[in-house]
């Protein structure tokens, strides 16, 4: 072998050792981003802790670094139940949630991908959530009492995921439907309630009309009652007068005393008149 041929061999492995450790060197690290979270396998066999943000050694060639997000994740789950009355209850719930960091070997072992955690774990436990929440009450007071529901089963759900590794951060209720027998229900029941409230309103227009008769028939015979008071005593006075008179025209000594009604500040005031002191005077 010559000089050239020599020196070219030397280059060719030069390279292959350079390419070599540069391969492992790139083997060796794994950078984990914020908001992530890796799990090493060796030998397809999951290790014991979570690789959080930052440069992390690993073996090279015999290793794979499975990534799990971190960040808020959503996912729509339908889910249906029967009411406390048996009636058929559908809903589809909006989830949000992460997983948690200290249990990302765990999900690693017994979900593996994201997609198995969300078909394999929340969808059936959303739906069993539902049924504990919607089993408490009738499908009126599930609609009634919306917020009631989302609480039981949000309380219901947190705690079936927990034991998951899966934190339920939020749930909302898309939408919530029932069957059409009930809906046509609901809306004879409102009518109902409609001629009902009308009955009431007309019985008590009713009833305060004739209230308004009474008193005003009331206030007819009270007027009535003191214009004939006022008329027997205006005939009494009348009476007295006549009989002055008649005395007086008889020939008495005396002229009689006349009691005459006149007018004042606080009504009818007797005056008491002395004919016979009148003619005198005159």
């Amino acid at each position: 072998m010559n000089t050239k041929q020599l020196g070219n061999w030397q280059t060719t492995v030069f390279g292959i050792v350079l390419a070599t450790l540069v391969l492992f060197g790139l083997n060796s690290f794994v950078i984990i981003n914020p908001g992530q979270a890796g799990v090493i396998s060796i030998l397809g066999k999951a290790t014991d802790g979570a690789l959080l943000e930052g440069i992390h050694i690993k073996p090279p060639f015999i290793s794979v670094i499975d990534v799990y997000d971190l960040t808020v994740q959503k996912f729509e789950v339908p889910a249906e139940s029967s009411t406390k009355d048996l009636q058929n209850l559908s809903a589809r719930f909006a989830i949000n949630f992460r997983l948690d960091p200290s249990q990302v070997v765990q999900v690693r072992r017994k979900q593996g991908t994201l997609e198995n955690i969300v078909s394999k774990i929340i969808a059936p436990q959303t739906q069993e959530a539902f049924k504990i929440a919607a089993a408490r009450r009738t499908v009126e007071e599930a609609i009634t009492k919306r917020s009631e529901l989302k609480e039981d089963f949000d309380t219901a759900l947190g705690n079936r995921l927990e034991k998951y590794g899966i934190i339920v951060l939020d749930t909302s209720v898309v939408d919530l439907a029932f069957s059409p027998e009930f809906a046509r229900a609901v809306e004879e029941k409102q009518i109902a309630e409609q001629r009902a409230q009308r009955a009431v309103y007309i019985a008590r227009e009713a009833e305060q009309e004739a209230q308004a008769d009474i008193n005003r028939a009331k206030g007819r015979a009270e007027a009535q009652r003191l214009l004939a008071e006022t008329l027997k005593a205006q005939g009494g006075q009348l009476v007295l007068q006549k009989e002055a008179i008649e005395a007086w025209k008889s020939g008495g000594a005396q002229m009689p005393n006349v009691l005459v009604m006149g007018e004042g500040s606080q009504g009818s005031i007797p005056f008491i008149f002395n004919l016979g002191k009148l003619s005198n005077q005159s």
